[in-house]
């Protein structure tokens, strides 16, 4: 006869975590490539699918009904932010999710750590200081996402929020929140239980406010390195709480998290030309608003109508499309992905050229024309499409702004000098499309609205790319 299988073995339990390890490496190298990005997803999910599953036999819970009806909530919430929320949300309910993530960790740190003083057990040290350092990272996470989505949401300025001696204070905070961390893994089960609680709530309510003085300094223009980091954070926390559980999915699942998070933000400030320290204690990306046309002094702009635009691109051999936030905002991608389609079948090459930070979060723009549709070929990112621009009839920036300024490369004065940028203006035709002359997110101007190679076509991006599509289809 063939024995009855175990689903509390040790063992099989060790061999289902593995496959879910695999599954979440598989996940993560699948979302490295945009034609792979969904199906690395759905890997990434069936992994996790089978570690929760494995991890409820195991814990041999006593009573699934909160369990079940937090995954009840948890799903229908998650449903229908997935359906409903606008690709120009993305990036605030990426950080609203992330931070939810870390006040998670920092829960159910705070949860084991009653759980053994109620009991007065003795906690091994490497547990001793894992707890209060999950709860630490997790509650850090936590706030400085929710100040990011309240940035991103425009409820709180996009500006940087700076006050006199705001390093010094952060840094006395972090200071003694290291030296809590000490106390409470010194203390463990030595003394009074509920000073030792204290202790860990003190400790937990310091780094939320040090999660929000983190976040504050940093301007809009800097939110996709923010998010990015927050969300290597939570990793970090993750796998933390996972040593304290003794769980290797959630170690495996928040080292993988962790560590992509790290590259990815450091990648993304080489992109920028900026180190992280930069980014966080800089201040420096916040909102710009439009400035009154008096300080435009002598410059002055080209600007055309639709049909002008739409006579430039007709008669183009090579086109490229620059997407930026405005993109998103005015939802144009899937009209500049019938242009392109108009454009295409009079024989013009037709691409699009991708700035690592443009938009409000990593791969904005990617998920933005993907979502259009758009042929995954044609997406070039900065390094391989900016030497084709002096040889392009005729690039069309729609929404974008600090990602194609010249300053970024020309002006040692500039807060943006050194940052990779798309040097369109090297090609023989630009046309911009924006509703006004207001600078973008790092609050500077553009040298580029100014050339004589360029020109402005100003109005909503769907409707002015709605309009270029109507005069190309007449011509």
């Amino acid at each position: 006869m063939i024995a009855a299988i175990d689903l509390r073995d040790p063992n099989l339990i060790n061999a289902a975590y593995l496959v879910a390890a695999v599954l979440f490496i598989l996940g993560l190298r699948q979302l490295s490539s945009p034609t792979t990005a969904r199906s690395g997803n759905y890997l990434a999910a069936v992994g996790m699918a089978i570690a929760l599953l494995v991890t409820l036999l195991d814990r041999q819970i006593l009573d699934f009904k909160l369990i079940i009806l937090g995954v009840v909530i948890g799903t229908l919430v998650g449903a229908i932010s997935a359906r409903r929320v606008k690709m120009t949300a993305m990036p605030q309910m990426v950080a609203l999710f992330n931070g939810v993530g870390g006040g998670a960790v920092a829960l159910v740190a705070m949860s084991e750590f009653r759980e053994a003083t109620a009991h007065a057990v003795s906690l091994p040290l490497d547990v001793a200081i894992t707890i209060p350092l999950s709860a630490l990272i997790g509650a850090m996470s936590f706030s400085g996402s929710m100040i990011a989505f309240g940035k991103l949401q425009e409820i709180i300025g996009g500006s940087p929020i700076t006050f006199p001696l705001q390093k010094v204070f952060n840094f006395l905070l972090f200071a003694a929140s290291l030296v809590a961390i000490g106390f409470i893994a010194t203390l463990a089960g030595q003394t009074n239980p509920s000073f030792e609680e204290w202790l860990l709530f003190a400790l937990v309510g310091t780094a939320l406010l040090l999660g929000v003085l983190m976040v504050i300094p940093i301007g809009g223009a800097d939110m996709p390195v923010v998010i990015s980091l927050l969300n290597s954070f939570t990793g970090v926390a993750a796998a933390l709480a996972g040593f304290v559980l003794s769980n290797n999915a959630l170690i495996i699942g928040g080292a993988l998290v962790g560590a992509s998070g790290t590259l990815l933000t450091i990648l993304m400030g080489r992109a920028m030309n900026r180190s992280i320290a930069n980014v966080i204690f800089g201040a420096f990306g916040g909102a710009g608003t439009a400035g009154p046309a008096a300080d435009l002094g002598d410059k002055t702009v080209r600007e055309i109508n639709a049909q002008d635009a739409a006579i430039m691109l007709s008669y183009a051999d090579s086109v490229i499309f620059v997407p930026g936030y405005g993109l998103a905002v005015a939802q144009a991608q899937h009209n500049v992905r019938e242009l392109a389609d108009m454009l295409e079948k009079r024989n013009i090459n037709v691409r699009y050229a991708i700035h690592p930070v443009a938009g409000r979060m990593p791969g904005h723009m990617n998920v933005l024309l993907a979502e259009a549709d758009v042929p995954y070929p044609q997406l070039y990112d900065m390094d391989d499409i900016n030497p084709d621009f002096p040889r392009t009839d005729v690039v069309v920036v729609i929404g974008a702004n600090d990602v194609v300024n010249p300053s970024a490369r020309d002006d040692p004065g500039s807060p943006i000098y050194g940052m990779p940028i798309l040097e369109v203006d090297k090609a023989k035709q630009v046309i911009v499309l924006k509703r006004s002359m207001s600078p973008g997110f790092a609050g500077i101007d553009n040298p580029l609205f100014y050339m004589e190679n360029n020109a402005m076509l100003f109005g909503d991006g769907k409707d002015s790319v709605m309009k270029i599509a109507k005069e190309v289809d007449q011509l």
